[in-house]
């Protein structure tokens, strides 16, 4: 019921009043997160939630496969406002195992407009399809394709313009990929991120692979 959604805000707010008289009027005045995070719509990922950020510390943007569209206005949007105005030091792309978006582009399309969304899992899944193939069971050949696509998504921020403008800038900007297992909860960094414009990525993420984790210096200026 949505009786309950309010009943549980009220619940929320008040708690952090108690805890603190101060906490919204300071949460008001202004955000400096350190972190965008680009994640999947699924309803079982929230970033918040699951990094145990509190509001304020994690700028999000999300959309169904968390796929890095150079033509998506509001991904560029967001990047702009989050690189340029916010000064986030920490880019983090965030897919998970299991991800309806990826099993709809391996399904080969017939879902309606998602289907042209989703084109670029099947890129991915085209250029990997000699590892994809040699996996025998359809839930790990699914799950790789998760991490696959992750690290394509990683490649793609690092080409974005205003990336490459922070980094020509002297950003410490960090670009990393990580996957989230729905069975048990945990974060995995995928070791496919990106620092600086030179920054060595690999072709796709290891199954043990670490990502870099440099924290950067903040700056106001904007991109022209």
């Amino acid at each position: 019921m949505l009786s309950d959604l309010l009943d549980h805000n009220e619940r929320w707010a008040s708690a952090r009043l108690r805890e603190d008289p101060d906490y919204f009027r300071r949460l008001a005045a202004v955000q400096r997160p350190d972190y965008l995070w680009i994640g999947c719509s699924d309803s079982r990922v929230p970033a918040n939630v699951i990094t145990g950020l509190k509001p304020g510390e994690v700028f999000v943007h999300r959309n169904i496969g968390n796929l890095v569209h150079r033509g998506d206005v509001n991904l560029l949007s967001v990047l702009e406002f989050a690189i340029g105005t916010l000064c986030v030091q920490h880019i983090i792309v965030c897919g998970h195992h299991g991800c309806g978006g990826v099993r709809a582009a391996m399904e080969g399309g017939g879902y309606g407009v998602i289907d042209n969304w989703l084109q670029p899992v099947r890129d991915v899944a085209e250029a990997f399809a000699a590892e994809l193939d040699g996996i025998g069971d359809a839930q790990a050949r699914l799950d790789r394709l998760c991490e696959l696509s992750i690290a394509a998504q990683v490649r793609s921020l690092s080409r974005m313009p205003v990336v490459r403008w922070a980094w020509k800038s002297g950003r410490r900007l960090a670009i990393h990929g990580w996957v989230y297992g729905l069975g048990d909860g945990r974060l995995r960094d995928l070791g496919c991120g990106h620092c600086h414009a030179a920054g060595d990525a690999a072709a796709a993420p290891g199954r043990n692979g670490t990502g870099p984790s440099e924290a950067g210096t903040r700056k106001t200026r904007t991109p022209a």
